[in-house]
Formats: structure tokens, C-alpha cells, sequence
């Protein structure tokens, strides 16, 4: 089965084939990195590694690229026009630069914790000015811009006129001249719709630089419609993002590229749905965000409890990635403990092994089985249903439980099922869907820190140190760990 993928600027689904065969260019737009990264923005990050990781399991060569947005990042529909870094470096009395570098260092210890794999380049706004000017020259010698009091906009009814602006978004031209709020700069504006591709500086605004129309800064939308060109070509594969974005911010892409680059720029856009919160999309508008932070120490109020990375990664999987996802701390506490019986599951399976001179298998259960395993990637290649991948992988696991259990008799799958078993589970649950076991991982470490303070504290005692070594067993002990002398000169430790 070819991999189909749902694709937004038409609203169906469509069979994928790449511009080069192999390879796949990947864009999705990155953090704003002034404020920590939230639950919803994991989402996002989640999913288009899930993407990357199938792509990159049906042999493709991928170039994922995904942006920090460390500048000029203002709303063209939000209460008030504004740099989002500036706005907060201003708040926590830090240069600029030093905000973008403090919640770009955030992000990607989040994005570490949550196993998602580091995109192939991850280029920023404040590295690509010149690229970014060039293309707004480039647009205005097209026809398509103008520039009023040292600020450049695009002029979206010019281009509505020729080309099938709203597509991706399904707003119509008119519909946006109505609800266009007034924001700042409003008034320079030929119509309400037309976009800032840069904006002129404010004596008082610090992140700013030179132009061909003065000083200033640039607009969100150009500067991904940049990164992406430099990076994928004129033309590439897939353009990612949540369905947030599709309108202004991908739709003012589509206008910018298009005008510049004389081609529409992603052959398929790929859009996830939101996280929400008893029906409300997740955002700081609505002052209902729950940090990642908060989510793996637990300290938000809407929390009962700390949650493991590995618990979010498998909350987000267990829903299509087209799907919201209404959050609370009851579905992450179910999500944890599914996640707990399928990996317990996957662990025994691991350590099944068929006997020797193994009987007739059980025809029916052993073709269901198989039938299970090949719906995987029929599953996947039905624009990645991660959902229906783990509801199979979940009735397989009773069988394994039972054979464990010697409720069913190990002879009773075939030798090559079994294979086949634990060959899909582990592509499936760790290549492909990103999730591990940190629980063990975890227990790996203590292992490995306890048998460190074994070893110094029987260098301690060949050497008579008995303070530094009744030291060690005393602290020990009062966190709740005994450590036991054996009689042949080993030690052995164990919780209290």
C-alpha cells in the first residue's frame, strides 16, 4: 500500500509521492522562543517526529528542517502588534539574545525528554536577515509589496486578484477586509488585509536592523517563507505545522513564496490538531497553558501528580494526529497506565523464545496474529494512524501475557510469528513511534551510582577508612537504602 497523506491545501487525501525519489524535504515551523514551551506545543513536535521517523522507515533520505523564531515575530491578528522576543526580554531585564538563548536551551532539553529526534537544520530568524530581505526586494519588484514610513507590506488584494489566495485556509478575500481587527500601524495599511513583511523601529525598540527602508525589523510569515526556500528549494515535499497556523501565518507564506519563487512552495501541508482544555485550545490568550516543565514535575494546579515524558509522548500517539485532544490529569493518568501495560507486555515478549522441536502451531490464533502485525503499516500508511497501530499492538499484548502466564502454550504461535512479533513491536513502539522505557533507563542509573559508592566504600574500608565508610551506609540508609556486607567481602544494597 502506498503511504497516503492527508494534505490541507486540497482537504483530501492523496497518495505521496516525492519531487526527488528517495528524498524528502521537510519544513515545519518552529518555537517562538520567548516563554517556555507548553503541552500544545509539544504536540507539533511530536507529531512531525513521528513523520520523520515513518518517512525515514519507508527509506527515505530526509532533510527535516524546523526554525527558531528569535525575532519579529508580531501577531497580524492578536490584540496588539508586538515583538514577541523584545516584549519579553524587556520583562525579565535580559538582553534579548540572552532570553532567546535561555528558552531555546529550555526547548531542547524538552524536546530531548520527550525523544524527539533533532531536526537536520534548525536555522534561525536573526541568522537569515539578508535572505529575508532579499526576498522582500523581490517581491516588491514583482509588483506586490509597498513601502510606507520605513515598514514593507504585502498587498494580499493584488494577489488575490491572480492567484486562489484563502485556498488553504477557506477564507474568502472579502470575509478578511470585514474582520481584520485594527492594530497597530493599521493606518499605513492600502487594505486591512495586507501583511507586514517588515517593520520600521521604534526609537525604543532594541532588536533591530539596517534595510534599504531604514532600520527596523521582519515581519513573522517572511521569515519562514525564507528559511524554507534557502534550505528546501523554490519547491519541497511536505510544510508542517498545527492547524493554528494555516491562517495568517501558511497563507502568508504561500502568497510571499509564491510571488517570489513563481511556485507554490510544499507539494503537501500537513496540519495537527489542537490540545484543549475542557474545549479550549491550549494558549496564553486563554491563560490555561501547562508548562512542560510543570507537566514532568507536576507543580501546575490542574495536575494531581508529576508525569514522565514517555506518558505525554504515548498521551499524544494514542489520537490521530488530525484529532483534538482534550486534555486532563485523569486522561494523562489513563494514558500512563496504558503505556505501563503495553511496555510490561513488550518486555515479556522480548524474553519469549520459541522451544525446540516445537508442535503444530494454533492456525487461527497464529494467522490472526500476523494479520495484526501486517495492519501496522497499512495503518501508518493511512496518513499515520499512530491510534490504530497501539489499539493493535494492545489486543496482542492478553496473548502475550497469557503465554507468560502459560495460559496459552508458547507452541502455540509459530516460531516465524513470534519473530514477526517482537520485530513489530519494537519497530513500532521505539523506531517509529519514539518511545522508551525511562523507568528502566532510570533504574540503569541508580544501578550504576550505587555500585559507584560500593566500590569507594570498600576502597574505604581496605584501606581502615571505617568514617568515610559507616558515612556512606548512614546517608544511604537514611534515603531509604541498606547496604548489606556479604560474608564473602561484597556488598549488596536493597530499598528499606
Amino acid at each position: 500500500m502506498s503511504l497516503k497523506i492527508y494534505n490541507s491545501y486540497n482537504r483530501q487525501k492523496e497518495t505521496f509521492t516525492s519531487i526527488t525519489p528517495g528524498h524528502v524535504g521537510m519544513y515545519v515551523c518552529g518555537p517562538t522562543v520567548s516563554g517556555e514551551s507548553h503541552l500544545g506545543h509539544a504536540r507539533p513536535y511530536v507529531t512531525f517526529d513521528f513523520i520523520y521517523r515513518y518517512l525515514t522507515y519507508k527509506g527515505y533520505k530526509v532533510r527535516y528542517v524546523r526554525n527558531i523564531t528569535d525575532a519579529g515575530h508580531f501577531e497580524e491578528e492578536g490584540k496588539l502588534a508586538e515583538d514577541k522576543v523584545t516584549a519579553k526580554a524587556i520583562l525579565e531585564k535580559l538582553e534579548p539574545m540572552e532570553l532567546v538563548q535561555k528558552y531555546t536551551n529550555l526547548f531542547h532539553w524538552a524536546m530531548l525528554q520527550l525523544n524527539c529526534i533533532e531536526p537536520s537544520i534548525e536555522p534561525t530568524a536573526t541568522g537569515h536577515i539578508v535572505e529575508q530581505l532579499n526576498m522582500i526586494e523581490k517581491i516588491i519588484s514583482e509588483g506586490y509589496a509597498y513601502e510606507v514610513n520605513g515598514s514593507v507590506y504585502f498587498d494580499v488584494k493584488k494577489y488575490a486578484a491572480n492567484h486562489d489566495y484563502g485556498k488553504l485556509s477557506g477564507r474568502i478575500i472579502d470575509d478578511l477586509l470585514e474582520t481584520t481587527r485594527e492594530l497597530d500601524g493599521q493606518e499605513e495599511k492600502r487594505d486591512k488585509a495586507d501583511f507586514a513583511l517588515w517593520k520600521s523601529a521604534a526609537p525604543e525598540h532594541i532588536m533591530r536592523w539596517k534595510s534599504p527602508w531604514g532600520e527596523g525589523y521582519p515581519g513573522w510569515h517572511i521569515e519562514c517563507s525564507a528559511m524554507a526556500t534557502k534550505y528546501l528549494g523554490a519547491e519541497f515535499d511536505i510544510h508542517g505545522g498545527g492547524m493554528d497556523l494555516q491562517f495568517p501565518h501558511h497563507e502568508s507564506e504561500i502568497a510571499q513564496s509564491t510571488i517570489c519563487n513563481h511556485h507554490t512552495p510544499a507539494k503537501y501541508w500537513i496540519h495537527n490538531n489542537m490540545i484543549t482544555v475542557n474545549g479550549r485550545k491550549m494558549g496564553k490568550s486563554y491563560n490555561n497553558q501547562i508548562k512542560l516543565t510543570e507537566l514532568f514535575d507536576g507543580s501546575h494546579p490542574l495536575l494531581t501528580q508529576a508525569f514522565d515524558p514517555m506518558t505525554i509522548r504515548f498521551f499524544i500517539l494514542q489520537s490521530h494526529y488530525r484529532s483534538p485532544i482534550d486534555f486532563s490529569s485523569e486522561a494523562l493518568q489513563s494514558s500512563e497506565k496504558a503505556f505501563k501495560r503495553l511496555w510490561e507486555a513488550y518486555e515479556l515478549l522480548k524474553n519469549l523464545s520459541a522451544p525446540d522441536g516445537q508442535a503444530a502451531a494454533d492456525l487461527a490464533m497464529d494467522e490472526k496474529i500476523v494479520s495484526q502485525l501486517q495492519e501496522l503499516e497499512t495503518f501508518m500508511d493511512d496518513d499515520f494512524s499512530t491510534a490504530k497501530v497501539l489499539a493493535n499492538l494492545f489486543e496482542l499484548a492478553p496473548i502475550i501475557n497469557s503465554i507468560k502466564d502459560g495460559h496459552i502454550a508458547i507452541n502455540a504461535i509459530s516460531a516465524s510469528t513470534l519473530q514477526l512479533m517482537k520485530k513489530s513491536f519494537s519497530i513500532y513502539l521505539e523506531d517509529i513511534m519514539g518511545l522508551k522505557n525511562t523507568a528502566a533507563e532510570k533504574g540503569n542509573t541508580l544501578n550504576g551510582v550505587m555500585q559507584l559508592l560500593i566500590d569507594i566504600r570498600k576502597e574505604a574500608k581496605e584501606k581502615k577508612d571505617y568514617a568515610t565508610s559507616d558515612k556512606i551506609r548512614k546517608q544511604l540508609l537514611s534515603q531509604g537504602i541498606i547496604l548489606k556486607d556479604e560474608k564473602d567481602g561484597n556488598m549488596s544494597w536493597g530499598l528499606e
